[in-house]
């Protein structure tokens, strides 16, 4: 027997075409489509799901919300959440975790291309009208990657990577096997195995034990030729230490979607590295993003109404992930 639910408030904007779809196939349900978080946070007090990208959830919101019963995230971080008060509050969270690996998958990639066609080089050139071919080339199949995070956005990357004949080596918190890996080992064997890696892809959330898990002492760890790239979260990176590693010719180049502080300031020495790439966190960017994040959304909305316990990414309180 489905149960009567109260306000669903959304903080997460959505266009037209999606809120339609979501009251044409829950036409009994109360939705509140709001255009910003600010906005959101006038119905707080009435809501009973909570549908956001994540960004507006603390303590402040948790509080003033004394009917929520579950949050449904679009995205997949929830950094910064405030686990303890929804662990006494009993409030489900759930995320989008999943819907990037498409994607993430190709982000990672085409930048690894662009820098082994010397991608970037060959746009000056021609912006400057300059015939050059003795610029070095690279390939990158038959290579080693080494993937921090074995979910399914590193499931992605290195089922591509298998398409250029590389071997895949995943590193986890439990070191379980995964599709797609040639080996897989548990975070503490992250130091050994960055020795083996032409390719570094971090892809991990962020939790207690993943802050600054790149520092100086894993970058000297890799090949003077190794690429390095993070797409997971910024705060896996001593930054400082990863610049000192590029100047001092460590590692070959880093390609960076995700930072500390984002924007990236613009006086910020990342901008004039030539050997680091920076993007401004669109690696999970698509177009069917929505599609993909509603899909779950319903699925999760069918099993809240039905009193169900089958819930998709669920988040675990206690995991912080």
């Amino acid at each position: 027997m489905e149960r009567k639910v109260g306000m669903i408030v959304f903080s997460a904007k959505l266009s037209a075409k999606h809120q339609q779809r979501l009251t044409h196939k829950f036409p009994d349900e109360q939705f509140v489509f709001c255009q910003s978080p600010e906005e959101a946070k006038q119905y707080a007090s009435d809501a009973e799901i909570y549908v956001t990208y994540g960004g507006d959830v603390n303590e402040t919101l948790i509080q003033q919300a004394p009917k929520l019963k579950w949050i449904a995230v679009l995205s997949a971080g929830v950094d910064g959440f405030p686990f303890s008060l929804l662990q006494q509050r009993e409030i489900i969270v759930t995320n989008a975790r999943g819907i990037h690996a498409i994607q993430m998958s190709e982000y990672a990639i085409s930048m690894l291309l662009q820098v082994y066609r010397a991608e970037k080089k060959f746009i000056e050139n021609e912006r400057n009208h300059v015939w050059d071919k003795t610029i070095r080339i690279r390939e990158i199949t038959g290579k080693t990657m080494v993937i921090v995070g074995t979910g399914a956005i590193g499931q992605g990357v290195a089922r591509i990577a298998k398409a250029f004949q590389m071997k895949t080596i995943g590193i986890s918190r439990s070191g379980k096997e995964k599709e797609h890996f040639d080996e897989v080992y548990t975070i503490q064997s992250l130091k050994d195995k960055l020795q083996e890696a032409d390719f570094v892809i971090s892809v991990i959330p962020s939790t207690k034990e993943t802050k600054e898990i790149f520092t100086y002492e894993e970058f000297q760890a890799m090949p003077e030729h190794a690429v390095f790239l993070n797409m997971g979260r910024g705060d896996a990176v001593n930054e400082e230490d990863l610049l000192k590693a590029i100047r001092e010719r460590e590692i070959d180049h880093a390609i960076l979607d995700v930072f500390q502080h984002e924007p990236l300031p613009e006086d910020h020495p990342f901008w004039d590295e030539e050997h680091i790439t920076v993007t401004p966190h669109v690696a999970g960017l698509s177009p069917e993003y929505m599609m993909r994040a509603l899909d779950i959304f319903e699925k999760n909305l069918d099993v809240y109404l039905k009193g169900e316990n089958d819930w998709v990414n669920l988040v675990d309180l206690t995991m912080e992930y």
